[in-house]
């Protein structure tokens, strides 16, 4: 059969928006606290922007050099550019509904109030906005007209805008004379960023009361254009290409390069213009004739335009019965033993985050950095967080004479600038600092501490699926492990010796490193599935990932389940390929689960005859890990790190409250609930983290602890 039939894929982008709608799905769960489904709806908006700002623009570039070569589900540039638009516009009307129609009144009875229009303001309130902006807005504005001497301004992008138009009043001596009273002027005035778009007003009622920044702006224009009447103002934002693009080859330095290109970013082409419904059409026409918009690239807004705002809303002081109770990371068992360092030689020691804490990383490292019989430290960094105290120990290990040397990929997508300032950091502080390698995102997670001891050099190995910050880690699911092993140290030194130098290893003991040898050994792994398939004994593959795009993989997965080999997939966000197709994919399940914390591990097993091996790490199955990235992907070998890894997938497979389903038709489905136990491994996982520690649950029993995860009450 031909498994690369394009009527057999998904398209990538496609899958994508389906991925944000499960996210949009729980805003729309009424039985989660009406903040958490405030934050979701904020989430659903952030991920938009991102997937407008790097995938659409990538597919209008596509576009602009006339490139029609079809996708793996027989779509050219073009087609996808028309299918996403027309997604998305029902996809942001469905936000809308849900912000106006469903979480505003509940807020409003939750006595959280956001005044809809300025006109809704009582006098009071109307002198206390109007004072706001005299004391607070007004210095900062700044009015701009767009006429023959001052030409239309560059519009940065992201930022929210008043666009509107205005005509002199009978009295104005501005124009000379030259413009007749039914003329009209178009001008534009920046939303600062850096007052609260949500402004706290009096009120009456019980509870808090706010307004939007950009209607208080608008109520208040004639005070920036004094001697013109305000014909009309309307809000706007534009989505610009943030994709950077730089010659790596010709790069002298790459530092500088991308130093240079994060400029651009603000100026790149414009893919999205947002606007108010109800915007002027003389209005609208000039935007789209100044930032040169197509009508398919116009989203008009019921409502207000950009809803990451609401994430701040999330954060509000009080209302603690409109939240989950935080759940609170675990400390693992491991650490009542006094030594970090003897507790990982004892055994393999596995971690799951973020039911347990990342401390313990955060730990290795600070411990390392101050142990007298440590050499040396190696660490890749992918992103990091704002205070990395990882970095800091880095830094403080530099400072104690050890050798240190550290990886910081500049080209981790809108981390590039926090990278190079932390990149910098440690520079100063005396580590050896790598950017990486030309062509490629070291996108693996290992640490490597080398130690002197009794019995000669130790190497103390971490090796993750996330990456290494410590913020990140209390809300993405993801699964470490420390080890000793001399081989897997042997390989740690060649991974190093490999970026920082021209060193490529003959062969590896027991990590897989793509870009060379990752893709050959997954399809090594299924093809021995495939082989005890065909030999009439039990195969049976698990794989859980971020996602699924590869169509080279997808057919060797389509292989296996046409030869009978069971596969089970759990694949978070994008899946391009299709379920229950006869003779194809009969065989295949696909879940997808949408919870409170962001499902971001990566691990895959295979049954092996009963011999089950079970491997983790960087790499989703996409192109850009298997083919474009150094990715590192390791076994667990480990008895008791094997039985938990096999209890995360095991559990999850059984997630009949956050898990949805692909089926036949390409849409993802809730499971039947009734006559079943109600599990969601989220909860699940959390409970059993919380067991294991009973100072922590007696902390939480006493303040009624609800999981973070909403459980149906039915």
């Amino acid at each position: 059969m031909n498994f690369n039939d394009e009527k057999y894929y998904v398209n990538r982008e496609l899958s994508w928006l389906q991925f944000n709608q499960r996210i949009l799905n729980e805003a729309r769960d009424k039985s989660l606290p009406v903040l958490e489904r405030i934050k979701f709806l904020a989430i659903t908006a952030s991920n938009l922007d991102e997937f407008f700002m790097v995938r659409v623009a990538s597919l209008k570039d596509m576009v602009n050099a006339d490139y029609t070569k079809k996708d793996l589900a027989g779509l050219t540039p073009i087609d996808q550019l028309d299918a996403i638009h027309a997604e998305t516009k029902t996809f942001m009307e469905q936000q809308c509904t849900t912000y106006n129609r469903s979480l505003i009144p509940l807020l409003k009875k939750s006595g959280i109030t956001i005044i809809d229009k300025y006109e809704e303001l009582n006098e009071a309130q109307e002198k206390y906005v109007d004072r706001y902006f005299s004391n607070e807005v007004y210095p900062v504005l700044t009015p701009m007209a767009v006429d023959a001497s001052r030409p239309f301004p560059l519009i940065s992008n992201k930022s929210l805008n008043i666009a509107g138009l205005v005509t002199p009043k009978a009295n104005s001596k501005l124009l000379g004379g030259h413009m007749e009273a039914s003329d009209y002027e178009f001008i534009t005035v920046q939303v600062p960023a850096v007052l609260p778009r949500l402004v706290s007003i009096p009120s009456e009622t019980e509870g808090d009361t706010f307004i939007l920044l950009e209607q208080i702006i608008e109520k208040n224009l004639s005070k920036l254009f004094l001697n013109y009447n305000v014909i009309c103002a309307f809000p706007y934002r534009i989505m610009r290409n943030a994709d950077l693009s730089f010659d790596e080859d010709d790069a002298a330095d790459l530092l500088k390069e991308i130093q240079k290109s994060l400029k651009m970013r603000q100026w790149g082409e414009v893919i999205r213009l947002e606007v108010e419904s109800s915007m002027d059409k003389r209005v609208l026409k000039f935007l789209r004739e100044k930032l040169h918009v197509s009508k398919e690239a116009v989203y008009k807004i019921n409502g207000p335009i950009d809803f990451t705002f609401l994430m701040k809303l999330y954060g509000i002081s009080g209302y603690d019965e409109l939240r989950y109770d935080p759940y609170v990371p675990q400390m693992p068992e491991f650490l009542n033993k006094k030594d970090l360092f003897e507790a990982i030689k004892e055994k393999d020691i596995f971690l799951h985050h973020p039911y347990e804490s990342f401390q313990p990383v955060v730990d290795f490292i600070k411990k390392a950095s101050v142990d007298e019989n440590v050499l040396a430290i190696k660490q890749t960094l992918y992103r990091v967080s704002g205070n990395s105290p990882i970095i800091a120990a880095l830094a403080h290990a530099a400072e104690n004479g050890k050798q240190v040397t550290v990886l910081v990929e500049l080209k981790a997508r809108f981390d590039e600038e926090n990278n190079i300032n932390w990149a910098r950091r440690l520079e100063k502080a005396g580590c050896h600092v790598i950017y990486g390698l030309v062509g490629l995102k070291t996108h693996c997670k290992i640490a490597l501490v080398v130690r002197r001891e009794d019995d000669g050099i130790k190497r103390y190995v971490h090796l993750g699926t996330g990456n290494y910050n410590d913020s990140t880690a209390k809300i993405y699911t993801d699964c470490g492990m420390f080890t000793c092993s001399e081989r897997i140290g042997a390989d740690a030194t060649a991974v190093f010796n490999m970026l920082s130098g021209y060193s490529e290893p003959a062969q590896w003991n027991k990590l897989v490193v793509a870009p060379i040898w990752l893709r050959n050994k997954f399809f090594d792994l299924i093809d021995r599935e495939i082989s005890f398939a065909k030999d009439g004994k039990e195969a049976r593959i698990i794989a859980k990932m971020n996602s699924l795009c590869d169509q080279k993989m997808i057919a060797k997965l389509y292989e296996a389940s046409s030869a009978g080999v069971k596969i089970h997939l759990i694949v978070r966000g994008i899946c391009c390929l299709k379920t229950g197709i006869p003779e194809v994919s009969e065989n295949i399940t696909v879940c997808s689960i949408v919870g409170n914390f962001l499902e971001h591990s990566r691990i895959f097993y295979f049954y092996n005859n009963g011999n089950e091996d079970i491997y983790m790490g960087s790499a989703d199955w996409m192109p850009r890990n298997l083919d474009r990235r150094v990715e590192i992907i390791f076994p667990v070998e480990d008895e008791d790190a094997k039985a938990k890894a096999k209890h995360i997938l095991d559990i999850q497979l059984q997630d009949n409250l956050k898990a949805y389903y692909l089926n036949e038709k390409g849409e993802y489905v809730r499971l039947d609930k009734r006559g079943k136990t109600l599990l969601s491994s989220q909860v699940k996982f959390s409970e059993e983290a919380m067991e294991k520690n009973t100072e922590i649950i007696d902390h939480y029993v006493g303040r009624e602890f609800i999981p973070r995860l909403a459980i149906d009450e039915s």
